[in-house]
């Protein structure tokens, strides 16, 4: 099955970027090794969010690292939600809760990690940091093994 039989949209497409924040258009594609534990990661160095007080733009680095299970997320899908971010108000932690929340409803990953590496504003660099791992596996222990020993 390639992955226009898969139902994905925009991939290939034109590109319509939206103005606010877009959960709708995320999209994944089956994954063709569940069986296996491996990491998928993306870095979006680019990520562009507005302060909710100021109305000032927020620049950071994202990192997504995930172990997929059945479903995967499809990239420009993902580009295209990231880029959303960029007329949305928020906090640099309620941004990274938020892509992480949104992947883990998307596709269900085993486990899933977000950074977000904020550009100092007034001196200060914010590096919020949220990660899931499913419940009762061995992937929730990750989770806080990692959670831990997270600097």
């Amino acid at each position: 099955m390639n992955r226009k039989e898969e139902g994905l949209k925009e991939l290939g497409r034109k590109t319509d970027y939206k103005k606010d924040y877009a959960p709708e258009v995320l999209e994944t594609f089956v994954n063709k090794h569940p069986g296996n534990d491996y990491w998928v990661r993306f870095n979006c160095p680019e990520f562009t969010s507005l302060c909710p007080i100021t109305g000032q733009p927020d620049f950071a680095e994202i990192r997504i690292s995930y172990i997929p299970d059945v479903r995967m997320v499809e990239s420009k899908s993902l580009k295209l939600y990231l880029f959303s971010f960029r007329n949305h108000g928020d906090f640099h932690e309620d941004c990274v809760n938020t892509i992480m929340k949104d992947l883990v409803k998307l596709m269900a990953p085993k486990y899933i990690e977000v950074t977000g590496f904020f550009t100092p504003r007034g001196g200060i660099s914010i590096f919020p940091y949220a990660n899931y791992g499913r419940s009762g596996t061995k992937y929730e222990q990750l989770a806080e093994e990692r959670f831990a020993r997270h600097e």
